[in-house]
């Protein structure tokens, strides 16, 4: 038994360098040698995009920073069952300080957006004292990390606040087939802002792996992704009766057989994958943004992206956590911005 770790090559000569397995029973040490001898990039172009080998392309992968971008940018690029990266956190991050991207660019849009800026920076030092009276201090809890939690509560809080067009900075770790595979949905989505976004990272990427980024372009491919753009990238549901709504088509019969496996499970402990083969389970609920911003996270299964609309309201527990005089000021705020909106 040998085992070999090669962490010193790009992408494309990883790729390589596995992919050769199949067409070679030589150890990697010769198929490192080749590639370092003949390069990755031919191979790469003739067999993942020539010949659409696309699994070559899973086994090559790299990290794209993004900054600067609002949050509905982050979230469009994390709406991927294979992302990986991490996000500016708005819990743990005071955004008072950020720039704000508005889409509309007239002096009243910019008055709106400013108004939920202003109320979450002059709201922090009041939501935080109001926090300290209400959980004060153990004796015996640390005071530095007790300032921190104060923090961290009061800007969970009033994230609810933030327009959606706040910036933010986003990893995205990806192999060089699913970078291909998400920027080509990306480039029809329906915010421009985002399709500006993917028009950057896919000229960088065809700057530095030119090879594995030398489709070709079919017209009717296209045609679909746009359909797919324009009309289906958004949930709205049309009706919503508003209570809290569980569905499955799991059979607790079938279930049967692997009870040991459910009632043994320790906690933070995940099921096996092929128990995912009995079904699925459907949640329907009212979430509001920040929470789905969280949620989204977890993405073994299918959690939709919304439309951000004042439809359904403003969330209570936000309200909820303010002191008194404060609610009654963000309740004032609430109602005079849906107004001003539309």
């Amino acid at each position: 038994m040998k085992t070999f770790i090669y962490d010193e090559f790009n992408p494309e000569d990883t790729a390589m360098m596995q992919a050769l397995y199949s067409r070679s029973a030589a150890s990697v040490t010769e198929h490192a040698a080749k590639v370092k001898q003949s390069g990755s990039g031919k191979f790469m172009e003739k067999f993942y995009v020539g010949y659409g080998h696309a699994s070559i392309a899973d086994c090559g992968s790299t990290t794209i920073f993004i900054e600067g971008v609002s949050m509905l940018v982050a979230k469009a690029v994390q709406d991927w069952p294979l992302y990986s990266g991490q996000e500016t956190s708005s819990r743990y991050i005071d955004m008072s300080k950020q720039a704000i991207i508005d889409p509309i660019g007239t002096p009243l849009s910019r008055q709106r957006l400013d108004r939920w800026m202003e109320f979450y920076t002059e709201s922090q030092q009041v939501v935080t004292e109001h926090l300290r009276i209400k959980y004060p201090r153990r004796p015996d809890e640390d005071e530095a990390v007790y300032e921190r939690a104060l923090k961290a509560r009061t800007f969970d809080i009033l994230r609810g606040f933030l327009p959606a067009g706040v910036t933010t900075q986003l990893s995205w770790h990806t192999n060089l087939r699913q970078a291909y595979d998400k920027l080509a949905l990306l480039h029809h989505w329906p915010l421009p802002e985002v399709r500006a976004v993917a028009d950057s990272v896919h000229n960088l990427l065809r700057e530095r792996y030119g090879h594995s980024f030398s489709h070709k372009v079919y017209d009717d491919q296209e045609d679909y992704r746009r359909l797919i753009g324009e009309k289906h990238t958004y949930f709205l549901e049309k009706k919503y009766a508003g209570n809290f709504r569980a569905t499955t088509n799991i059979h607790y019969q079938d279930l049967l057989k692997h009870r040991d496996l459910i009632v043994k499970r320790p906690e933070k402990t995940n099921l096996p994958h092929f128990l995912t083969e009995y079904g699925f389970c459907t949640f329907d609920f009212l979430l509001d943004f920040g929470s789905f911003h969280d949620i989204h996270r977890h993405r073994n299964g299918v959690c939709r992206m919304p439309l951000l609309t004042t439809r359904f309201g403003f969330n209570h527990w936000y309200l909820e956590q303010l002191p008194d005089g404060l609610r009654v000021k963000a309740q004032k705020l609430i109602k005079e911005q849906i107004i001003a909106i539309f």
